[in-house]
């Protein structure tokens, strides 16, 4: 049996002596249960049929913290947030993100190509994160 998205980050708030607040947990249940990749006003605007009035710095920490512990993404192109589905911490990511409907697949290719590596070391420079967007279209489209 797979654990909920929900109960990996209880248990990495409780190994690492994290708070699991409210807010951080609606902030993630809204992103995990997005099927795009959804922005921050809509976070906060899902977080406002939750809650009374939630403050835009509530939403922002919690999507801060939860990007700091890999268990979401930014899709920078986008300006939008997706869930990571990897079941594993990693410091790369990888979309292919379809211009017709807007569905984006992470890809688990969890370590940086040699090629960019060597492009890398060549030029004297360490990566601390990285992202790889391809945009096409996805099966489901073309």
């Amino acid at each position: 049996m797979t654990k909920s998205i929900e109960q990996k980050a209880v248990e990495f708030c409780e190994k690492h002596k994290h708070r699991y607040t409210k807010p951080r947990e609606r902030v993630l249940k809204i992103i995990a249960s997005s099927e795009k990749p959804i922005k921050a006003y809509e976070i906060l605007k899902k977080l406002g049929e939750q809650t009374n009035n939630p403050k835009p710095p509530t939403a922002y920490r919690a999507i801060e913290f939860w990007m700091k512990s890999n268990f979401i993404h930014r899709i920078e192109s986008l300006n939008a947030y997706s869930i990571c589905v990897a079941n594993h911490l990693h410091e790369g990511s990888q979309f292919m993100i379809c211009n017709d409907c807007g569905k984006v697949i992470e890809s688990h290719i969890c370590q940086l190509p040699s090629s960019i590596k060597k492009i890398l070391a060549k030029s004297k420079f360490k990566s601390i994160k990285w992202n790889i967007e391809i945009n096409g279209v996805c099966k489901e489209c073309y």
